[in-house]
């Protein structure tokens, strides 16, 4: 099979698409809109953490409804990349019409709903698709697969920094780029949206009474979680914790990018070794890296450039090697996917949640102000490298003793 026929670049192209509506809104929206419209740290928590406790109903509803639909999965995914992208303009572009916290729940609403609906049939679709393709297919469409999403990360994270040298408004000109985005993605994956031949529906019950298919999901939880931590935090550690506000966007940049090229080196590296040996060893570098970041001062952005590198790299091998995994056992259990998929979008956005609604409001009690390092006590700055780095690291080690425990040999 030729690469023209099997069309993997088009996949790349829509999760770069999924992954900008991702991690980079967490990151931009609610300094946006703190900056913009001020409003307080703890009000966005808490409706980010209402909107996560919408996926909890959500999310699963979400799965039933792609498998429902499945025979009309393109038409379905063009309606959904509609409402992300126009979503994404209302969020960023157009002045709210609401009190603008009112506003920002219901624009996240529309984005991280079309968000989840999205990556639920992406994702399903991939199981038929990587069940298809020669070779470990599932390992080989996760390289392409992820190296666009982390692509797509990289741009979404720096472009409203960059579009802001050239533009007064750089969140509507990145919005309208999302929107473009939507159309361009959904066009080029037109065709490989067809399910002839999947079985049946299994439903939640076989995946939630699966073992393995359990302990994937809790290990995706907290393997998460790092990220999530570190996402939420990184534009105010660099700001104020580090003093370098400016070098937000080129530090991110570093960090995807090197995740990005990491990611095919790590898929390579589990076809010959074991996803499960080659993970846990990318989990341990992680935290070693990462770890350095608690000793970092005002001015440090160098150094911190350096475990940007190193931990983007790690990175590459947590969000290739564990979905490939899941889609396996999936193949094998549930092959339509839909709804295993569902419950791992819960999962994986649930460690946003947990991340805005305890780390914000605890910053803000603490008289964290966003601005830069004068305008916070000694006390505040460290509390915030702890969460920032401190946190995640500890999160690590416990999914990392998950995974080690974890018998993967009917994967």
């Amino acid at each position: 099979m030729t690469q023209a026929s099997e069309r993997l670049p088009a996949y790349s192209l829509f999760a770069a698409l999924l992954a900008a509506a991702g991690l980079p809104i967490y990151i931009h929206a609610p300094k946006f809109y703190v900056d913009e419209y001020g409003v307080s740290l703890a009000a966005l928590g808490a409706v980010l953490f209402g909107l996560r406790l919408l996926d909890v109903v959500q999310d699963p509803l979400l799965g039933k409804l792609a498998e429902r639909v499945r025979d009309r999965r393109a038409g379905a995914v063009a309606i959904g990349c509609a409402v992300i992208g126009g979503a994404m303009v209302a969020l960023f572009a157009i002045p709210p019409l609401l009190p603008p916290l009112v506003w920002f729940g219901l624009t996240l609403t529309l984005v991280f709903s079309a968000f989840s609906f999205l990556t639920i049939n992406f994702y399903a679709q991939g199981v038929m698709k990587g069940a298809g393709l020669a070779g470990k297919g599932h390992l080989r469409l996760a390289r392409w697969r992820e190296s666009g999403a982390l692509l797509g990360v990289c741009v979404a994270a720096v472009a409203p920094v960059a579009l802001a040298a050239a533009f007064e408004a750089p969140f509507a000109w990145f919005a309208l780029g999302f929107a473009g985005l939507a159309v361009g993605a959904a066009y080029a994956m037109r065709s490989e949206w067809s399910t002839a031949g999947l079985a049946a529906s299994t439903g939640f019950g076989v995946v939630l009474r699966d073992g393995l298919a359990r302990r994937l999901l809790l290990i995706a939880l907290v393997n998460a979680a790092p990220v999530a931590v570190s996402s939420t935090l990184f534009l105010f550690f660099v700001e104020s914790k580090l003093d370098a506000p400016g070098y937000e966007g080129p530090l991110l940049l570093v960090f995807f990018l090197s995740a990005a090229v990491a990611a095919p080196f790590w898929g390579t590296m589990a076809e010959r070794f074991g996803p499960k040996r080659v993970l846990i060893v990318a989990m341990v570098l992680a935290i070693c890296a990462f770890g350095l970041t608690l000793t970092l001062g005002p001015g440090d952005w160098a150094l911190f450039a350096l475990i940007c590198v190193a931990s983007g790299a790690t990175l590459g091998a947590d969000l290739t090697l564990l979905p490939a995994i899941f889609a396996d056992r999936m193949a094998r259990i549930s092959p339509s996917a839909a709804e295993g998929f569902g419950l791992w979008s819960f999962v994986s956005k649930l460690t946003l949640a947990f991340a805005a609604v305890t780390l914000l409001p605890v910053l803000e009690r603490a008289g964290f102000q966003s601005g830069g390092a004068s305008e916070n006590t000694p006390e505040t700055l460290a509390l915030l490298a702890l969460l920032y780095a401190g946190v995640p690291c500890v999160l690590k080690v416990v999914a990392i003793a998950l995974l080690a425990v974890t018998d993967l040999s009917e994967v």
